[in-house]
């Protein structure tokens, strides 16, 4: 399980019920959930949770730092709370499923320095493409 609710509540953010539920739902590992999947997930346990709360209390967790926007198929952005430790992502190219994973080394050594064009390079994401192990099987 991540710490999201843990990490929120150290921040003094006020938890509301429509917050806590969209942080429940976010909570745990290899979680890479849309908004509308956050928005059915938590409807389911708090019926009356409005799409453009969901939208705002996601877009309050990216803004602090606690939940990342990712987008690996160039379609909807999805929701990480796997904010605070360094990893990239496997995806499957049939279902989408994604998964978090810690390589070891450091992938900005992989990049070498006549290749950075005299970029100040701050940041890397990667990304791993695949089949997953279900699709693997259908096939």
């Amino acid at each position: 399980m991540s710490d999201l609710l843990e990490r929120l509540r150290g921040r003094g953010w006020r938890m509301t019920a429509q917050r806590r539920v969209v942080a429940e739902v976010l909570d745990g590992e290899h979680v890479h959930l849309t908004a509308d999947e956050v928005h059915a997930r938590a409807a389911d346990r708090l019926p009356e949770i409005s799409r453009a709360t969901v939208y705002n209390t996601l877009g309050e967790m990216v803004s602090l730092g606690e939940v990342i926007e990712v987008s690996t198929d160039h379609r909807a952005k999805r929701y990480d709370p796997n904010a605070h430790r360094p990893h990239h992502h496997l995806v499957c190219a049939r279902c989408s499923a994604i998964r978090d994973v810690h390589p070891s080394g450091n992938p900005l050594a992989d990049l070498p320095v006549d290749e950075r064009f005299g970029f100040t390079v701050s940041d890397v994401e990667v990304t791993y493409r695949g089949i997953c192990p279900s699709c693997a099987k259908a096939a």
